[in-house]
């Protein structure tokens, strides 16, 4: 049985929320002052018919759209959807009381994201390879990927050929593919450790396919050549499964922000540096001491370090920033300071900065909110925020990327 319902908004996740007699209901793939009959079940709802389109609906870009769940939000209208997206960010700091400016939102090209991390199978058929359906287990293969670099999705029928080497049998499994300068670099997980046969099959394939590197859960099983990328004018060697921003557009516009943020300050800290994102840029003109908890990640930096010339100098260290966050007093020497945690925020290393006298202050988060509470310790210790700048790098998802400004008072 279906029933009527009207789409009064969006909701932070991207489905629209419309008001039935059994309280809200989520309504996957509408649009804000539509009208449809939607199946409903436990506040969630099916879209059955389109009875009263909105105007701001278009044509999606993928002919899998609606039934992969990779994208959202396809259907809408640019300019309706960036203003959404924008408000997101809006909303979740003005409710916290804060005074800030926020910019207009960084658009995301198609076929940008260079990273995808696709679930993957063994069939009957031959191998799958796509993305979970919108909340299902159920795979889609996919033959288009309108978001992911053309690097990768020109090799879709090459990654499948390494999927069937895998194996793993019916049981899903994940490939995380990197596009970079060297090729791609290719990590499978949750399939079982290849065998000495599989190992020496996989890697037969991977020279025939000209891969740059493939692993098993950071375990390098072949490397033809070592996945480079840049970060500003620095080659770094990727470590396998390291972190890299989704889009080389977003890391450039995000390095821009606080580079310009931190110009006049002569000694940095990078904090959750990751294989020196932002840290490498940094030092084109300040020093800069570069923290973070993955041992592989801290290798992957000072391995550059020692080949590059030009730059001021850069430290680094392990440390598990969670656990042992950078005290106030041990922030003394630094003027400025950039901290890119994951999506889970930095509350105690916030604390810790909140009573420091770093004087320019550069954070980046993937989460709105947990960025809205490392910003009310911040602003409680005598931070002003200067600008806030939201970036589209996940492109027609609900996700969005933010850089947050800050100076002492």
């Amino acid at each position: 049985m279906s029933t009527r319902v009207m789409i009064e908004r969006m909701g932070a996740g991207g489905d629209g929320i419309a008001a039935t007699s059994a309280g809200s209901a989520y309504v996957p793939f509408s649009l804000p002052g539509e009208v449809a009959n939607v199946a409903l079940e436990n506040g969630r709802a099916t879209l059955v018919a389109l009875l009263e389109p909105s105007p701001e609906r278009i044509a999606p870009a993928c002919r899998h759209f609606e039934e992969c769940g990779g994208c959202t939000l396809q259907h809408w209208q640019d300019s309706a959807y960036r203003d959404w997206k924008r408000s997101l960010v809006y909303d979740t700091l003005a409710g916290r009381g804060f005074v800030f400016t926020l910019d207009p939102l960084v658009p995301c090209a198609p076929q940008t994201r260079r990273r995808a991390v696709f679930a993957v199978r063994t069939s009957e058929r031959g191998a799958v390879l796509g993305f979970n359906k919108h909340l299902s287990h159920e795979l889609v293969d996919i033959v288009e990927c309108p978001v992911t670099v053309p690097e990768i999705v020109s090799r879709l029928d090459d990654l499948r050929e390494l999927v069937a080497v895998l194996g793993g049998g019916m049981k899903p499994f994940k490939l995380t593919v990197t596009a970079t300068a060297s090729g791609l670099d290719i990590m499978a997980s949750g399939c079982g450790a290849p065998d000495a046969a599989k190992r020496q099959a996989l890697t037969a394939l991977v020279i025939k396919k000209d891969f740059a590197r493939l692993s098993f859960e950071g375990e390098i099983i072949v490397e033809p050549r070592k996945p480079i990328v840049l970060f500003g004018k620095v080659p770094v060697f990727l470590p396998a499964g390291g972190f890299l921003q989704a889009t080389l557009e977003a890391e450039v516009a995000m390095s821009a922000l606080l580079t310009g943020h931190l110009a006049k300050t002569k000694k940095t800290i990078d904090l959750f540096s990751g294989s020196g994102t932002f840290t490498f840029r940094m030092a084109e003109k300040s020093a800069v001491h570069a923290v973070e908890g993955e041992q592989s990640a801290v290798d992957a930096m000072d391995r550059s370090i020692r080949h590059v010339q030009g730059l001021k100098p850069v430290t680094v260290e392990r440390r598990d920033l969670f656990r042992r966050p950078f005290l106030a007093r041990e922030l003394k020497p630094y003027a400025g300071l950039v901290f890119d945690p994951p999506r889970a925020g930095a509350e105690a290393q916030a604390i810790e900065i909140a009573k420091s006298t770093v004087s320019k202050v550069a954070a980046i988060s993937c989460n709105p909110i947990t960025l809205g509470r490392d910003l009310s310790i911040l602003v409680k210790g005598g931070y002003k925020i200067d600008r806030v700048v939201p970036i589209d790098q996940f492109l027609w998802s609900s996700h969005v990327e933010v850089v947050a400004l800050l100076s002492k008072k």
